[in-house]
């Protein structure tokens, strides 16, 4: 499909670009404020902050509007976030206010495109492919989580961070050109939802209603907000625990993007098998929770970097499959409204829980987010997991050994 190729060929670009201000920017917030991880706590809160007012209608917005047109406008104002941003911090004149006040304005940009483009992917592939449509962009998000920060930890170290901010503005073009040069009539789109009164509370009593979606908003929202906390945690271990710098911080982003990027291939292979599991997504919340609880111990760098593979194969196996289940299991008609409602659950939380992961790391040292972020996530998944085989919104398997039974509640 000529027009998901496009849009593939530009992310690949504008994510590796987006990966390498990510950390340039926890770095420079990191420079500033002298080692302070409450003031990281706060820009990556101020980053999320709008997505808990603006996600929701962003979903009505993408039910209603051309997607496409909305993503190229959006794709503007983040360019010119960045562009702003490195003539700053170029120039020598950037202070911390500054650095808080765009973070903000890339939280605006954030929130309304990531429910954008989330539904968009299914209007480039159609329904049957969407699971592995959305693995596949995981996968090149992954990939530029290996590339952004390897490349983005060695420039600190050369020349700063401010030329990091602009290139990430100039990868901006790669996504602008793939959305121009698409063929509309191309697209699967649904019926365009007109504009009437409700529609926010008609989405919303939509996913009430549904005991599944439910169920994996809450766990989304308790993983994510506690359990994934690596873009604000693994700064604060790299310079507060074992006393590296910026290269230090880039290996370990990097260490864990290896084990996502590996993870979103193997979901690409299960996504092209079928429609994605409610079992899988238990298992992987249960696995991302215990392999951050056994991260947080480990003694040495190495050691906690190697443990970083399995923890990102982890959490990128139970994000693809939380993302691939909402979005097949909706009308197009409420997938915007439906993924607006995830967006929020998804990153939401992270108001809450970046700056209170730069409390704990204060408070009790800076290993602990990962200790109590896993166990947080661990206890979210076996909740879940029981109200849905109680609910039976999921099965155990029944003769898994010879010789063995499990009883149903009526004891059949």
């Amino acid at each position: 499909m000529r027009n998901y190729r496009l849009f593939f060929s530009g992310q690949v670009i504008s994510n590796i670009g987006t990966w390498m201000q990510r950390i340039a920017q926890d770095w420079l917030v990191f420079t500033l404020s002298g080692n302070n991880p409450v003031a990281l706590g706060i820009a990556v809160g101020l980053q999320f902050l709008p997505i808990l007012f603006l996600s929701l209608w962003a979903g009505v917005l993408a039910d209603r509007a051309d997607k496409r047109k909305l993503l190229i406008g959006v794709q503007v104002v983040a360019g010119t976030q960045a562009l702003v941003l490195g003539l700053l911090d170029i120039t020598g004149v950037v202070e911390m206010w500054h650095v808080f006040t765009l973070c903000f304005v890339l939280g605006c940009v954030a929130a309304i495109e990531v429910p954008t483009r989330q539904s968009f992917v299914a209007e480039m592939v159609g329904r049957e492919q969407v699971a592995n449509a959305v693995a596949l962009n995981s996968t090149i998000f992954n990939m530029a989580r290996i590339v952004g920060p390897a490349i983005a930890g060695f420039v600190i170290v050369w020349v700063g961070t401010g030329w990091l901010f602009l290139a990430n503005a100039v990868s901006t073009l790669a996504v602008l050109a793939g959305l121009l040069l698409m063929n509309p009539d191309k697209l699967f789109r649904g019926p365009r939802v007109a504009r009437a009164k409700g529609q926010l509370r008609e989405g919303l009593s939509y996913v009430r209603r549904r005991a599944d979606l439910m169920t994996v908003m809450v766990l989304v929202f308790f993983v994510s907000t506690f359990g994934i906390t690596f873009f604000t945690s693994l700064a604060i271990v790299a310079a507060n625990v074992f006393g590296t710098e910026a290269d230090g911080y880039g290996l370990l982003s990097t260490l864990l993007a290896v084990g996502t990027f590996t993870g979103a291939l193997m979901s690409a292979r299960r996504g092209s098998r079928g429609r994605p599991r409610v079992r899988v997504l238990l298992l992987s919340a249960l696995a991302l929770g215990l392999l951050e609880i056994a991260t947080g111990y480990m003694p040495t760098y190495l050691a906690f970097g190697i443990a970083l593979i399995p923890l990102g194969y982890a959490t990128i196996t139970f994000l693809n499959t939380a993302n691939a289940l909402v979005q097949t299991a909706v009308s197009p008609q409420m997938r915007g409204r439906v993924m607006g409602l995830y967006v929020l659950v998804l990153v939401g939380g992270n108001p809450i829980g970046a700056p209170m992961t730069g409390w704990m790391a204060e408070a009790f040292g800076g290993r602990s987010p990962f200790v109590i972020g896993g166990a947080i996530s661990a206890i979210a998944a076996l909740v879940c997991a029981v109200i849905l085989v109680r609910r039976g919104g999921v099965t155990l398997p029944r003769r898994r050994f010879p010789g063995l039974r499990v009883l149903d509640r009526r004891g059949a």
